[in-house]
């Protein structure tokens, strides 16, 4: 029997018996449509995550402090600083493979404005930061070169804290007071958002952190160094590079351990990417189980209109149709039915999708390889419990199926 002869026989069936096969095909619908949501969230929270990752810099190189250790015991990454200004001066130098350096020294105070308070990190850099991380300016201008070399007190605010002191107000060439000292604001940050530990970039005062050092902060090492690779792809070499020249710097021999961590941006978005493709796969299992469902059902209605269409598949059989033709005409009906149900459950997997996403804010995204394995798995599911309903009406006795009352 040709196949489209069989789609056309197993559509009129379903049609016959709208309502039982709408709740037996419900399985596969609410299966599909959770799957495609969950993927859909999960592809979401990676895209959301690897613009966090983005927005923390261009071809981005991380030097921390390393970790100390007690009796044996490592106290953490952090735990152990002897970074200096030096150091980031040394790679300046020698770096060949880093386009940018900055030392980065760090400090947490209330800052004072137009009388409001506002207590938050403050970030003493050089005039390479901007490019580093790759942020703009919305308003005023970035401190220069001059700035860092007069230890000027000017600072750039982020659009948290401009918001917070100067509500409604433009910032640039107003005046805050940190720890006593009067800072003049020459411009305010580009908006970034949240990191991926959900951390406001946002949240910062920036400064030259010759300014910061001599007037804020006496601490003889800094917080971190930050640089930036030519390319993407010098950003292993210049990681290994930047790890020779501070070992250097240190004085470290051959068998001494780093005394600093070098990272960048790849291992924090392997890290964090990862977290959320098993948090998909396993949401989209979990969802899966739905379809698995949905296939029993299927089978057990087919099961059901084999013992009803016994007489119908006895006359089949009794004029010519060869048992291969049942069991292809069955086989084809759970196959469709499942399709059907699988296309529904595509329509529903959107309607959920976009519904999250209005609700919750969150990002979704589907893709079509989602959208086609989704329904290759309901076609597959079909098949699977299909066939053995198929195949027990292709057993019939032609004799025994017409005398069936």
């Amino acid at each position: 029997m040709r196949p489209d002869k069989l789609i056309r026989i197993a559509l009129r069936s379903i049609a016959r018996t709208k309502m039982r096969s709408t709740l037996t095909a419900l399985g596969i619908i609410i299966g599909v449509g959770a799957v495609i949501v969950m993927v859909a969230i999960g592809h979401g929270a990676k895209s959301r995550i690897e613009q966090s990752i983005r927005n923390l810099g261009t071809n981005m190189v991380v030097i921390t402090p390393g970790a100390a250790t007690t009796g044996g015991v490592s106290q953490g990454a952090g735990s152990f600083n002897r970074l200096t200004v030096e150091d980031a001066e040394k790679l300046k130098r020698e770096a060949m493979l880093l386009a940018e350096v900055t030392p980065v020294v760090m400090t947490f105070s209330r800052v004072r404005g137009a009388g409001n308070n506002w207590r938050t990190p403050i970030y003493g850099v050089d005039v390479s930061y901007r490019s580093i991380r790759d942020w703009n300016v919305d308003a005023g201008q970035f401190f220069d070169a001059a700035d860092v070399r007069s230890r000027r007190k000017v600072c750039l605010l982020g659009a948290t804290v401009a918001e917070a002191l100067f509500p409604g107000q433009d910032a640039v060439g107003q005046e805050v007071i940190v720890r006593g000292v009067p800072f003049k604001v020459i411009g305010v940050l580009a908006r970034k958002g949240q990191t991926a530990d959900g951390s406001d970039q946002d949240d910062l005062v920036a400064a030259p952190y010759t300014t910061i050092r001599e007037r804020l902060d006496g601490r003889n090492f800094i917080a971190q160094i930050l640089g930036s690779a030519w390319a993407p792809a010098d950003v292993g070499a210049a990681m290994e590079e930047a790890k020779a020249i501070m070992r250097e710097s240190h004085g470290l021999g051959e068998w001494e351990a780093d005394d600093f961590t070098v990272r960048n941006q790849a291992d924090i978005a392997d890290a964090a990417t990862g977290t959320t493709e098993v948090m998909t796969i396993l949401l989209a299992a979990i969802a899966g189980i739905s379809l698995l469902v949905g296939g029993i059902g299927i089978m057990n209605i087919m099961l059901v209109s084999v013992t009803e269409r016994t007489r119908e598949i006895g006359i089949r059989m009794a004029i010519g149709a060869r048992p291969g033709d049942v069991l292809a005409q069955f086989l084809v009906e759970a196959v469709v039915l499942s399709l059907l149900g699988g296309a529904l459950g595509v329509g529903l997997g959107y309607a959920g999708s976009w519904l999250v996403g209005e609700l919750t804010g969150w990002p979704t995204r589907i893709d079509a390889m989602t959208v086609g394995v989704a329904l290759g798995f309901s076609a597959g599911v079909g098949v699977f419990f299909g066939f053995w309903p198929a195949r027990k009406a292709a057993a019939l006795s032609p004799i025994d199926a017409l005398r069936y009352e």
